[in-house]
């Protein structure tokens, strides 16, 4: 097993149906009441890369992607259209768009990672797969260029630490490491041309 990176065609993950799952055991007591638990600190995200396809051509290059990776063997690159940047997706991503920690002037290596806030509630999501060319970093609101990327890993890394209660942010685009949630693809092309499309299901791998 690999993760291969490459993305898998993004012409075909649009208008693909998918989003977010959690893990949540919910337990009813005798007086009614729950105890809701989840062993997830994560959300793992699934989609359906048949609903995606318009043509047997697009049908044609799903095969040919999903050989290569040996159905589920190997994990691949996919963009969730509708959760793919730092900002919104109509956005352009800043360098201010999410605050990766803060210095203390020995820390050099920063996670990339996103923060989904509702209510005074703050969620964050570690990226590891940014899209190379697209992360921008900041200091304290100043642009830098000090800085590497780990991007197999979404690390940050500075020349020099960061100066203590320095605040670090960055924007960047991303993509979801995932991996076929099937073995097979079936299709008949009559029916396919009558447009009933396959499902292909493609979900998140940690890593």
């Amino acid at each position: 097993m690999a993760f291969h990176d490459i993305r898998f065609p993004t012409a075909l993950s649009f208008g693909a149906l998918g989003g977010p799952e959690r893990a949540t055991q919910i337990v009813t007591l005798a007086n009614g009441f729950e105890e809701r638990n989840s062993p997830w600190s994560q959300s793992r995200r699934r989609y359906d890369a048949g609903l995606g396809l318009r043509s047997l051509d697009d049908l044609h290059d799903l095969l040919a992607f999903f050989e290569a990776r040996a159905g589920q063997l190997h994990a691949f690159r996919w963009k969730d259209w509708g959760d793919h940047k730092s900002c919104a997706p109509s956005g352009t991503p800043s360098p201010l768009d999410q605050q990766l920690g803060t210095g203390d002037g020995t820390t050099r290596t920063f996670q990339l990672r996103k923060g989904y806030g509702s209510g005074g509630v703050t969620h964050w999501r570690t990226i590891t797969r940014p899209v190379a060319g697209t992360v921008k970093v900041a200091i304290n609101g100043a642009l830098r260029q000090d800085w590497t990327l780990d991007d197999a890993i979404g690390l940050v890394t500075f020349t020099t630490a960061p100066a203590s209660g320095a605040i670090v942010t960055a924007g960047f685009e991303f993509d979801v490491p995932v991996r076929f949630d099937t073995d097979s693809v079936r299709v008949q092309a009559s029916t396919f041309a009558a447009g009933e499309v396959p499902s292909v299901p493609v979900i998140e791998v940690r890593a």
